[in-house]
């Protein structure tokens, strides 16, 4: 087992967290009724893509009836819709949909994780419950040593990896650089660097009122694949 499989096999076993434990198991047993006919994964969600990935994106957490049901991150919910969609258009996953394990899909050069991998309740982590899954996060960061650039959904998730980065040695800036539509952050650790991007959660919130449209979106992964030298929009 490489080292990457150790660290998802690891993660997926985790009970660290008592109140996310309960909430993510409870909804696996009760389920949405359009989804009642399935078996929920009702664990922590592991990252998804290439262990050589140059391309991070992080999320917030796995949703109660999406990544959570079916086991994969932005898997089964509308944000993932949007997310895939925009991924396939600027050429970094082999198709727009992502519908279970199984289905086909690749991601090209680019992994998708979160700060914190059990459905919350609300979809809001507490601190304690961000800090303790935060680890993580610490871990899959110095496994993945090709990534060089990360896309970070929202302010949650952008507070959240600013922290972890900052704790395992990171060069962060003190106060942390707040979060932005289009913020761009370069870090450097050992020699390593890193450009980080704000990018507005492709929550329906945001996707709905059209204050993140998908052309918004592809802006920003474009420039990140192309700061972490990925041939984004290319065939594959």
């Amino acid at each position: 087992m490489n080292e990457l499989a150790a660290l998802e096999a690891a993660l997926v076993d985790c009970r660290r967290c008592p109140r996310l434990v309960a909430w993510r198991e409870e909804v696996a047993r009760v389920k949405r009724a359009a989804f009642r006919d399935e078996t929920y994964w009702g664990r922590p969600v592991p990252g998804f893509g290439p262990a050589d990935a140059r391309l991070l994106i992080v999320g917030l957490a796995p949703a109660a009836h999406g990544a959570n049901r079916t086991g994969r991150m932005f898997t089964g919910d509308r944000s993932g819709d949007v997310l895939y969609a925009a991924l396939h258009a600027v050429g970094l996953a082999s198709q727009p949909t992502s519908t279970h394990i199984g289905d086909g899909l690749e991601l090209f050069g680019t992994r998708i994780t979160a700060p914190v991998h059990c459905a919350p309740p609300d979809n809001k982590p507490t601190p304690t419950e961000r800090i303790t899954c935060g680890t993580w996060l610490d871990r899959e960061f110095d496994v993945l040593t090709e990534v060089r650039s990360v896309v970070v959904l929202g302010a949650f998730g952008w507070n959240a990896l600013l922290a972890v980065l900052s704790r395992s040695g990171w060069s962060v800036l003190k106060p942390r650089p707040a979060f932005g539509h289009g913020a761009r952050l370069a870090l450097t650790k050992s020699g390593r660097e890193i450009e980080l991007f704000g990018c507005y959660h492709v929550s329906q919130q945001n996707t709905f009122t059209g204050r993140l449209t998908p052309a918004m979106l592809e802006s920003v992964l474009v420039n990140a694949a192309q700061a972490a030298a990925l041939e984004s929009g290319a065939t594959h």
